[in-house]
């Protein structure tokens, strides 16, 4: 195996034994030649979309597929076989939409069996890692670039999905870049073209899910939550996916079974649609690297509905349940939208006493941040407000990350911090105060909601008649998976510069790409939060 996606790569470069993340050697070599057969498949989708023959069936399976293939999400070998077996009899349906084609076909799209004996695939699987040889190094650092960008946005691409929600604009994107993957003839811009557009096209995607999101559930809205817990019997949900955490609400009502939010689902709360219902009774935990400690005192079912699921602890598993495209190996799995048997363990646990605790407030999407925009420009324009810090993103295990706490306990009493995603974690229990009335930490929401944050700040420098990059507003990021470097070549294609990001730098930036980022968009490792903050602030 070499797996290098996500910032846990192993000694900074990639992971070779086993993933840091848990993902077996196995399941990494089986995860690339998914990937590889989708890039066949996007080949003839590509030239099929071309004769104006697009097909819903493979559009909406290379969304869920390269989902499958995120970072936490699916550890299971038996499940990427089926989707593998899926890929390739779609790439032949692809191939029969494409018609005629009197080019070259390159070797992900030819014509080619996958081997019925698990050994054997194995062996194949080994011929088609994420490094390419004989490509140049620098080419195939923006490939990889582009590709775990596309996997970030097939995660939201999916949630939205799941809402009856899709656009053509996403698929036609895929498809071309993942065909463009192929094409040896492009040059090193050709890449750096598609790694923009990819960005335009996860904003798209965010655009879409917030949509689907807000139709369906309302504009979030500033709401406490609890952090203690309610007598009862209970249900943990862990993931990013609204919707099934409104169709759980719907089958536990009236059933003494109270719901908490972990990790990324915290920002559930704010939701009219969903808080309307009682038994929506708190926030458990803190961030996803924290569950084998947190999980084994959880007295209910656990549930994972999407990533951030780590190789569960014995004290725990019998409690635990996977559903759609999360797996893992010995843990119940549900498919589909009844969730009885979730609700039958959890009446058969301990469940919680009642006891209160700290509360929170999340819920300050753009319309409700936008609703008193007027008071934040007052504030500003007198001086009360003297800077913005976007403080957020993906929270993680390896050391370093305490930058983000001290970064936010350091920051001025006259500057307001926006955060979003589960690097919140690092300090949303920590007292900031008000500025006039204004919270002086607002939780924009899930890592999606990274379009809650553009919308601000485009907002804020409309009114200031201004450019984002001239706004008082610095953005200081965390990442550890793909939807982050989704997040962040969506970020390159608004233009937005001087964003420091850590705790350390993507294992596949080579220096050349790196120093491209330096030079048009001054983008930063992070430092210590003194220096930043000194820099930042002058």
């Amino acid at each position: 195996m070499f797996c290098y996606q996500c910032e846990g790569a192993a000694q900074g470069t990639g992971c070779t034994k086993v993933g840091v993340c848990g993902k077996q050697p196995e399941v990494s070599d089986l995860q690339d030649l998914l990937v590889y057969t989708l890039k066949g498949t996007s080949f003839w989708a590509n030239l099929a979309r071309e004769n104006g023959k697009p097909d819903a069936e493979i559009d909406r399976f290379m969304i869920k597929a390269l989902f499958t293939t995120v970072t936490n999400v699916d550890f299971s070998d038996d499940s990427v076989v089926d989707v593998i077996k899926e890929a390739v009899a779609l790439k032949a349906k692809a191939k029969s939409l494409a018609g005629d084609y009197a080019g070259v076909v390159p070797p992900a799209a030819q014509d080619w069996s996958l081997p019925g004996n698990r050994n054997e695939m194995l062996a194949l699987s080994q011929l088609h890692g994420i490094k390419e040889p004989g490509v140049n190094e620098d080419i195939q650092s923006l490939r990889d670039t582009i590709l775990f960008g596309i996997k970030g946005y097939a995660a939201y691409a999916d949630h939205a999905l799941i809402l009856d929600r899709e656009n053509d604009e996403i698929y036609a994107f895929t498809h071309k870049a993942l065909s463009a993957m192929l094409d040896n003839s492009l040059e090193l811009m050709d890449y750096v073209g598609l790694a923009m557009e990819c960005g335009r096209i996860n904003l798209v995607t965010m655009e879409l899910l917030n949509k689907a999101h807000t139709d369906k559930f309302g504009h979030p809205e500033p709401t406490p939550v609890q952090l203690g817990t309610k007598a009862g019997k209970a249900i943990l949900v862990s993931g990013h996916d609204l919707r099934f955490l409104e169709e759980l609400l719907k089958q536990t009502e009236g059933k003494g079974i109270n719901i908490y939010t972990h990790g990324e689902m915290l920002p559930a709360h704010g939701y009219p649609g969903l808080k309307k219902y009682s038994h929506l009774a708190g926030n458990w935990g803190g961030a996803w690297q924290d569950q084998h400690k947190e999980f084994q005192s959880f007295p209910g079912a656990i549930v994972f509905n999407t990533n951030c699921i780590q190789k569960p602890a014995d004290n725990y598993k019998d409690r635990l349940f996977t559903w759609d495209r999360v797996q893992f190996p010995d843990v119940r799995h549900i498919d589909g939208w009844d969730f009885s048997e979730v609700i039958d363990c959890a009446l058969a646990a301990d469940g919680f006493p009642d006891a209160p605790g700290q509360e929170i407030l999340t819920g300050f999407g753009h319309n409700a941040v936008l609703g008193v925009a007027d008071k934040v420009i007052e504030a500003v324009k007198a001086g009360q407000i003297k800077h913005f810090f976007l403080v957020g993103g993906c929270d993680g295990a390896k050391s370093g990350r305490n930058y983000y706490t001290e970064f936010a306990e350091k920051a001025p009493q006259d500057t307001v911090i926006l955060t979003l995603a589960c690097g919140k974690f690092r300090f949303n229990k920590m007292e900031f105060g008000d500025i006039g009335g204004i919270p002086r930490l607002l939780d924009v929401g899930q890592c999606n909601d990274a379009y809650s944050a553009v919308q601000i700040a485009l907002a804020l420098a409309d009114a200031f008649e201004c450019g984002v990059n001239d706004l008082p507003l610095s953005l200081v990021l965390s990442w550890y998976e793909q939807k982050a470097v989704a997040i962040l070549l969506t970020l390159l294609h608004l233009g937005i510069k001087n964003i420091k990001i850590g705790p350390t730098l993507p294992a596949f930036i080579t220096p050349n790409v790196l120093n491209f980022l330096v030079e048009n968009f001054n983008i930063a490792p992070i430092t210590t939060a003194e220096a930043d903050l000194q820099q930042i602030l002058g």
